[in-house]
């Protein structure tokens, strides 16, 4: 697929990076479960959308064309350790086909070098865009002038984007946050970035200082949108497919990036087309819960080995996030040491069953429409 922000249908629905987070088996889960449900059943409502935009008549296409509607980012690497020829990062790049269309975010702060790190990947792995982090608020990144830092040099950024424009002919997409302290710093750095060639950029609406305190200022996203004449996709609070739609409405922006919202819910996605096509979202099932997180389970081992498990744990804090009586699972999946195991309390959840296993994050859930404060 050739990825042109310029061009694609709004709005836009994207899973943003996020470190140790949206490697290639979240995003394969992501990707095999985006596919809204191609009929309507009859009698189902047709429901009212925001009025920037109209219910999409998607018909003509295909179940695949559908699924690829979506906009994967991979978490972010290090481009010095790209060109180092690091293995772990380079593994960490790898892209399967069901991923596509995939965007690799890089960090760094050298021009040179994060061109060099755009060569290496677009030959090696050949993803469909390059994104570069100038929005991370974490202190081990802007310590070394990489993430948020690079807000605070707008000339630097001008050469990166630069330098990574004459690398390749593939987009880049830039992402910012609403500044360092001050919110307003956004405003002009975001025309510096579209001056210096960006292709996107993506907004999340807090400042570094805030980290991910306060709220997402969705007010201000609109006030950067209304000054590009490039795409600009908001980010930030958006958690649930109702929020999603307030974002797009409140923004005026092109299309969103959803972060958290998508952890342990990839869902959200096929729920958020539901309702931009103006139909109701079918609710996600124990069932289908259960049968998820085996399936991305299985994606996760065979990304990382028996060690997996493991590590699988930080996605089955999610999964089970806001699940009426799921505790007492989740706290015996925590200490699950190999696959049986977890099956076996999978499958005992679903004997037993739960007092309501519908997340509060569901499309239908009553508190679906509400901006509650997120741990990152």
């Amino acid at each position: 697929m050739h990825l042109d922000w310029s061009i694609l249908p709004r709005p836009i629905i994207a899973l943003s990076p996020m470190a140790d987070m949206t490697d290639s088996a979240f995003c394969r889960t992501v990707r095999s479960l985006c596919h809204p449900d191609d009929q309507r059943e009859e009698g189902s409502p047709h429901l009212e959308i925001p009025r920037r935009f109209t219910p999409r008549d998607d018909r003509g296409l295909n179940r695949e064309d559908k699924k690829r509607k979506l906009i994967l980012f991979r978490e972010m690497v290090s481009a010095e350790a790209v060109v180092r020829g690091n293995d772990k990062t380079l593994t960490m790049t790898d892209i399967h086909e069901d991923e596509r269309p995939l965007v690799q975010q890089l960090f760094g702060s050298n021009p040179a070098t994060m061109a060099e790190a755009v060569r290496i990947l677009e030959e090696a792995h050949h993803p469909e865009g390059f994104d570069v982090n100038m929005g991370c608020p974490v202190y081990k990144i802007v310590n070394n002038f990489n993430g948020a830092a690079l807000m605070r040099e707008p000339e630097l950024a001008t050469k990166i984007i630069r330098a990574m424009k004459a690398a390749t002919r593939l987009p880049v997409s830039i992402k910012i946050r609403a500044g360092w302290d001050n919110p307003r710093e956004c405003i002009e750095f975001s025309k510096v970035v579209e001056a210096a060639g960006a292709d996107l950029i993506t907004m999340h609406g807090r400042t570094k200082t805030q980290g991910y305190s306060g709220e997402s200022d969705w007010n201000l996203i609109g006030e950067v949108k209304r000054g590009l004449s490039i795409p600009l996709l908001a980010n930030g609070d958006i958690h649930t497919p109702p929020l999603t739609l307030k974002a797009l409405d409140t923004t005026g922006a092109d299309g969103v990036l959803i972060a958290r919202g998508a952890l342990g819910n990839p869902w959200i996605f096929s729920q958020i087309e539901n309702l931009l096509d103006g139909r109701e979202p079918k609710a996600v099932t124990l069932e289908e819960r259960v049968r998820v997180v085996k399936h991305h389970l299985a994606y996760h081992m065979e990304q990382y080995g028996e060690r997996g498990i493991v590590t699988f744990r930080k996605h089955l804090s999610w999964y089970f996030r806001g699940v009426s009586g799921a505790k007492p699972y989740k706290e015996r999946l925590h200490t699950a040491t190999n696959k049986d195991q977890v099956d076996a309390i999978l499958d005992e959840m679903l004997l037993h069953g739960l007092m309501d296993g519908l997340s509060t994050r569901d499309a239908l859930h009553p508190q679906a429409t509400e901006r509650v404060f997120m741990k990152k």
